[in-house]
């Protein structure tokens, strides 16, 4: 076990069905935020920075799409002998019936690999989310959760009660001990919300995980631990038994788990750092690959915007993110939106409330998306284009464009 004899276990999640024809053909962790970073490079750095270095990353979808951007974890000194970043793959063959292929839920994940967690013999696990940006020192919570003599420690945030159910609802008293936890309520109470981020007794983390096994597996399918996500069965028992504290993450967090959101935390960044990136202690570190600078020509006109290397702009770019390699022609216009790598809008056409994903192709002209759209609201209001897609005629708001196609 590597220092501090902490094991990180960053849960990649299984088809980010929300995210509709973004993840097709990749892991959500390996979407890009704010053009030249992805998804997976924020608790990757975070733990970095915190000095965990012993992590697994549990990818069970498209798992391909996530080995090129580890880079096995040399951006984040994680490559080593001892230690270091692990990949953990969906196993056929091996093991009981209910330890072997894809997990039905991030609780059901963590009973497949305890085993694994028990052989390595931590002192502490920290379970996070890979869908979410935020900058935090995971070793404040390890101590909350040391000070406190937790079980289970929730790190969490605040958001408004208009969002709060979409999330993990956590009532904690004065002490910070939980006294109330519900999984994506129907009418929160409370705009304090689990961020995905939990620290764990491993010892109780097993002992819970094999306990709510044998309850519930009896009515479950094959292969089915019956645990399903960590809200439905495994942070309300360990609510239960009276041992789960919180620790409040400060500053920014976002989830990125839906369209809409995903636009949402683009428009957030555009104009303020929200402390994400601007701490030269704290660096986000990203494997990308080297671009040439980006070029603004005479005649375009970019404003509050992010520009990424590699981008040619000919034409108006308004708050949005233009990812490496894009190109603007003369006369089209880009508005509220993000644009992955390589992607091209052609002459006179226009992207409003959109996501474009790599090498798409809007042919000169075209309009996709509504400029009057409701887009960081609702989801369905969000146009997006598969990757690899090419856009002949006029997509109004909403629409979806599967990767490869042309429409």
């Amino acid at each position: 076990m590597a220092r501090n004899r902490i094991l990180a276990i960053i849960q990649a999640g299984g088809a980010g069905g929300r995210m509709d024809v973004l993840t097709r053909e990749r892991a959500k962790p390996a979407l890009p935020f704010a053009g030249v970073y992805e998804l997976v490079d924020f608790p990757l750095s975070n733990l970095m920075h915190s000095g965990i270095d012993q992590v697994w990353l549990s990818v069970q979808f498209q798992g391909s799409s996530i080995e090129d951007p580890v880079a096995n974890g040399r951006p984040w000194d994680l490559d080593r002998s001892r230690g270091g970043l692990s990949l953990l793959m969906p196993q056929q063959g091996t093991g009981s019936g209910d330890e072997e292929g894809f997990a039905r839920g991030n609780a059901d994940e963590l009973y497949r690999i305890r085993d694994r967690i028990r052989a390595a013999d931590p002192e502490v696990v920290v379970v996070l989310s890979a869908d979410h940006v935020y900058r935090f020192d995971y070793m404040e919570a390890v101590q909350t959760h040391r000070d406190q003599g937790a079980e289970c420690t929730i790190v969490t945030s605040e958001v408004p009660m208009a969002e709060a159910g979409d999330h993990a609802t956590v009532e904690h008293d004065d002490a910070g001990v939980v006294t109330g936890f519900a999984y994506k309520p129907d009418e929160p109470t409370t705009t304090t919300v689990a961020t995905e981020i939990f620290v764990y007794d491993p010892r109780a983390l097993i002992t819970v995980l094999e306990q709510l096994h044998r309850e519930r597996s009896g009515s479950s399918e094959d292969g089915d631990s019956g645990l399903g996500d960590f809200g439905e069965t495994l942070v309300p028992r360990f609510v239960k038994r009276g041992r789960t504290v919180v620790h409040a993450l400060p500053g920014y967090w976002r989830d990125l788990g839906q369209p809409h959101l995903y636009l949402a935390a683009h428009q957030d960044v555009l104009l303020d750092d929200q402390g994400l990136f601007d701490d030269q202690d704290w660096p986000i570190l990203t494997r990308q690959p080297q671009r040439v600078p980006a070029r603004v020509h005479a005649g375009a006109h970019v404003e509050d915007s992010l520009v990424s290397p590699g981008a040619d702009v000919r034409g108006v770019v308004h708050r949005s993110v233009i990812g490496p390699g894009v190109r603007v022609e003369e006369g089209a216009v880009v508005r509220n939106s993000v644009v992955f790598a390589d992607a091209v809008v052609e002459k006179d056409a226009r992207v409003d409330w959109s996501i474009v994903d790599e090498r798409c192709v809007v042919r000169a002209g075209v309009a996709v998306g509504a400029e009057d759209a409701r887009a960081t609201e609702d989801p369905d209001q969000v146009t997006i284009l598969g990757r690899d897609s090419t856009v002949v005629t006029d997509l109004g708001a909403g629409a979806r464009l599967e990767p490869g196609t042309t429409g």
